[in-house]
């Protein structure tokens, strides 16, 4: 009976010190899992400033309201990106210019996102504060009265609060050919 009393407790001390190493287990998982969640870096804490001005830079360009206010936007040392082929990135001079020369071609321009995004360094993979978003435009083209709509993608880095580098992913090309083509065939038409 002793021994039988004798296995009976090692039997009960093995099953304690098993349900001991599980709930360590479990403590150390969590543990684990809390100190990789505290040591994310999260969003920068520029992002949401920055994600203001990029909104509000689109909405300038759609309205046409103020390019001063959109160019006070703009670092002096920009270097962006148009969106035609072959294109090089551009200094701020150019950059108001290819600015104009859309606002001039196109009317009642309307942007719509589909998202908005934080960007990250390449080098690190971490937030550095810089706004990207996919999104469609669409609008008429002055010249032949036609409707049109593109999707894009676009860049903002920042520094000192403005924009210093970024660009415009699109068929801007395609479009304008698209146009053109009109413009085009209503003069023969004509």
């Amino acid at each position: 009976m002793k021994n039988h009393y004798i296995a009976k407790n090692q039997i009960i001390n093995r099953k304690i010190i098993i349900l001991k190493k599980i709930k360590m287990k479990k403590i150390l998982s969590i543990t684990l899992l809390g100190l990789l969640m505290a040591c994310s870096p999260g969003i920068h804490p520029d992002y949401a400033t920055n994600l203001e001005s990029a909104k509000k830079f689109l909405e300038l360009q759609g309205s046409e309201a103020d390019q001063n206010a959109q160019l006070a936007m703009i670092h002096e040392d920009i270097q962006w990106q148009p969106a035609f082929h072959g294109s090089e990135p551009v200094g701020k001079e150019a950059f108001s210019a290819y600015l104009k020369s859309w606002q001039d071609a196109m009317e009642d321009v309307v942007y719509t996102p589909v998202n908005w995004l934080p960007g990250v360094l390449a080098e690190t993979g971490l937030s550095d504060g810089s706004v990207r978003t996919y999104g469609k435009w669409n609008g008429v083209h002055s010249a032949s009265g036609k409707s049109w709509e593109i999707v894009s993608y676009h860049t903002w880095d920042f520094k000192d609060g403005k924009v210093i580098s970024g660009g415009d992913y699109m068929d801007a090309g395609g479009l304008m050919n698209s146009l053109k083509e009109i413009e085009v065939v209503e003069e023969a038409a004509e």
